[in-house]
């Protein structure tokens, strides 16, 4: 094959693309006509082709070739199409919004056809892409993509270990769901009771004893004399199904058998907000008339569902907004799409559907009384007046990010929402935001085992981050000076007397000095 042909074929042999279609004879040629090249047309995704030829399956680039044959698709009026499925809760509240403020940003208009289907129109009124949206579960949402049936699953959960068997038994060779996901946005589990329920915060033992139905009667929470009255989501729903893997699980508890679901989070806030003796779990995005209440620790640090909490996952029951793809090319515009959700035109849309969005904040040690706090409470022999003043000497002047990272529990890896935080800090060091700054990454570390080894192994975990940044910094990187250090278990954010109080305090910060 001559080096023109193959500068044609862009040498790019892709694993798949959009979703195979009948197999028909067309003929590709270079615009100068020196070229051609036969085969059967496997599908065509807007951008490139993709072809079965006596040299195998290959990708070539619209571009840079005329189509001829049978097979060949009508460029003119290809129509991109996308495949949604899954948490109602989003695709209903928040992603018609940003289907929109993209279609805008491209100069074309939404409108929606067949119920739930958007599509997006030129200016001349013709469809340029179409987004099939199947509202219903998380539970749906992977079903759908686990058959083929979806090309991108809205899940407020990761996947179970049996939907991640699934997917590898039936594509062993794609990449594995881990590496096809993308966080949209940010929400949180909440308790939440009426105005008129005097309990102002709950313990997460509390909590589980609650929905196990242990107690019910709010006498013995030091409330009033009344029966307890449980709200909860439908068991389908990716939220219920958080809750009962992170709050009732740890505790080795159940459901209670006494329980009314609901099928959205509007109709179980309407519900608890008319009920003084309510108590419900639900999305942060839809506490609506009820009100939510601060978690708290038995040592008593209190800890509320607030944005900055959220997104630093100071807040032990954060939820993100996970999209998880198919293993296959979507088409060009749906691409678009994908990465126009990851844009700061995107996240202020985020914000106004209800939800927490991932703009990097920034927030003086100063202001940060109520950690301050809890680190003078928390000081014993293990951490002393020493240890506090070395955090002041390094952070004092600084400000801290609500990017905060995490590992997946017993690894040494980052979990799924601080990967996608390592990819935003790094845009934002290669479009210049910190020139001539300093990051500090700060490594912190719960109480559990002696705090020397507290303090090296938030120190490592600090490095690690740091490592991981600089290297997807391709560019920009040197115009900031990124230093790492440890603090061990010096400023707690949460009771060390709980695994998720633990869980919560091993973490990597990022301030900016």
């Amino acid at each position: 094959m001559s080096n023109h042909l193959w500068a044609v074929l862009g040498a790019a042999l892709f694993s798949c693309l959009i979703g195979p279609v009948a197999a028909q004879d067309v003929e590709l040629r270079s615009l100068d006509g020196s070229v051609e090249l036969e085969g059967n047309l496997i599908s065509y995704d807007g951008a490139f082709y993709r072809l079965d030829t006596v040299y195998g399956a290959l990708t070539v680039s619209a571009e840079g070739v005329s189509c001829a044959g049978p097979g060949c698709p009508d460029l003119t009026n290809f129509v991109a199409e996308a495949r949604v499925a899954g948490a109602a809760t989003v695709a209903e509240g928040l992603l018609p919004e940003l289907l929109e403020a993209f279609a805008h940003s491209q100069g074309m208009q939404v409108s929606v056809e067949e119920g739930t289907d958007y599509v997006l129109r030129r200016a001349d009124g013709s469809a340029a892409a179409r987004f099939a949206v199947t509202p219903g579960s998380t539970d749906d949402g992977f079903l759908a993509l686990l058959n083929d049936e979806a090309d991108i699953a809205l899940a407020l959960r990761e996947p179970s270990r049996a939907e991640v068997a699934a997917s590898e038994a039936a594509s062993p060779d794609d990449p594995p769901l881990d590496d096809r996901v993308r966080v949209l946005a940010l929400d949180a589990l909440v308790p939440v009771v009426s105005g008129h329920n005097p309990i102002n915060a709950l313990s997460l033992p509390d909590v589980a004893r609650l929905f196990s139905g242990e107690v019910v009667n709010w006498q013995e929470l030091d409330g009033p004399d009344a029966p307890v009255a449980l709200h909860m989501l439908a068991p389908g729903l990716g939220l219920s199904q958080a809750f009962e893997a992170r709050v009732l699980l740890p505790s080795d508890a159940e459901v209670g058998p006494e329980i009314i679901r609901h099928e959205s989070a509007e109709a179980l806030a309407i519900a608890v907000a008319h009920d003084a003796y309510a108590v419900g779990i639900t999305a942060r995005s839809g506490v609506g008339p009820a009100r939510a209440v601060p978690l708290i620790g038995q040592c008593g640090f209190p800890l509320s569902a607030s944005v900055d909490a959220v997104k630093a996952e100071d807040y032990p029951l954060t939820a993100p907004v996970y999209m998880y793809l198919a293993p296959r090319r979507l088409p060009l515009l749906v691409r678009q799409f994908l990465a126009f959700t990851e844009t700061e035109l995107a996240e202020t849309h985020v914000a106004e559907a209800g939800f927490v969005n991932q703009l990097l904040t920034r927030t003086p040690l100063a202001l940060q009384g109520e950690r301050l706090g809890n680190a003078i409470r928390a000081a014993g022999e293990d951490v002393g007046l020493d240890d506090l003043q070395h955090v002041m000497e390094v952070l004092g002047t600084a400000e801290r990010l609500s990017t905060t990272l995490r590992f997946n529990p017993g690894g040494a890896a980052l979990d799924i929402q601080s990967r996608a935080s390592v990819g935003r800090l790094a845009a934002a060091v290669e479009r210049g935001a910190f020139d001539g700054r300093q990051l500090i990454f700060a490594g912190f570390s719960d109480s559990d085992g002696p705090s020397v080894v507290n303090a090296r192994l938030s120190l490592r975990r600090a490095g690690v981050v740091r490592d991981a940044v600089l290297a997807a910094a391709i560019a920009g990187g040197e115009r900031v000076e990124m230093v790492s250090v440890g603090f061990g278990e010096a400023m707690p954010m949460a009771c060390d007397d709980t695994e998720w109080g633990r869980a919560v305090n091993r973490r990597v910060e990022v301030w900016l000095d």
